[in-house]
């Protein structure tokens, strides 16, 4: 049986072509999709929803942070695909005991395209994981930020109640850096707490209210303006910036918009 080895630098025995897999990730549920898995995949969580089809026909078994060991033994899995931000590792811990499970880091763009081909190696879909990669890099690489050279002190905001943003370690921020915007809290870790009282103090230029995982609207940014009448605030898919699958292959579009976006507003 062979060895691999995940992004947490652990070692994972495998049947030489993993025919029952259960992700616990929806980006990742994503990517197993378009590296043509239908058979083989027969978990998926509720927050799931790419693709439409799998979320309406695969069973769920759980949140991503309260999974349902019981339904994933029922399933018999020989393929548990976890990630380490996402899962808690409890529950990873405690499912590690009875079956393969695999566990993705992934902080920034090449630690995905990473993340992409060693799936691919493990489902046995290496070729067309490599070509999704590739096409993914190609797609990033032929993307030029227009707004790089102004420098907006950008501030991305994924939760209220408070108000949470994200730090200099997370994959967000690196997705903000491709697209040439200024990260105000990338000396910070992980996703912080905030008052609207320090974006004033820092004169953010830029807000960017994320579409998950809290659901920023449009009143949203009718209440923040009145707070910070002199920022730009926009609303952004956060699938875009937080989805590290094969979504990645349509980021930069979605980065294009934001610059023309930008550019009507400065």
């Amino acid at each position: 049986m062979p060895v691999y080895t995940d992004q947490l630098n652990r070692t994972v025995t495998l049947p030489a072509t993993p025919k029952r897999i259960i992700s616990l990730v929806p980006s990742q549920t994503e990517l197993l999709y378009d590296l043509e898995l239908k058979e083989q995949v027969v978990g998926i969580t509720k927050f799931c929803i790419h693709p439409k089809e799998w979320f309406r026909t695969k069973t769920r078994i759980g949140g991503t942070k309260t999974l349902h060991l019981d339904k994933i033994r029922e399933l018999h899995p020989d393929l548990i695909i976890a990630n380490k931000e996402e899962n808690v590792q409890e529950q990873i811990e405690a499912l590690a005991k009875e079956f393969p499970v695999w566990i993705s880091d992934v902080n920034n763009l090449p630690e995905a395209l990473e993340m992409i081909e060693q799936i691919g190696l493990i489902t046995n879909k290496k070729e067309r994981a490599e070509d999704l990669s590739k096409r993914i890099e190609s797609a990033f690489f032929n993307f030029k930020p227009q707004t790089s050279n102004l420098k907006l002190n950008t501030c991305y905001l994924i939760w209220k109640d408070p108000y949470m943003t994200v730090g200099g370690d997370t994959f967000i921020h690196n997705i903000l850096s491709l697209a040439g915007l200024e990260n105000i809290y990338g000396s910070k870790q992980r996703y912080p707490e905030i008052t609207i009282a320090e974006l004033q103090t820092l004169n953010c230029d830029l807000l960017l209210l994320s579409s998950e995982p809290y659901p920023f609207k449009q009143k949203h940014i009718e209440e923040l303006q009145a707070q910070l009448p002199h920022t730009k605030i926009l609303l952004v898919d956060g699938e875009a910036f937080s989805w590290y699958g094969s979504r990645l292959l349509h980021t930069p579009a979605h980065l294009q918009q934001l610059q023309e976006e930008i550019a009507s507003l400065i």
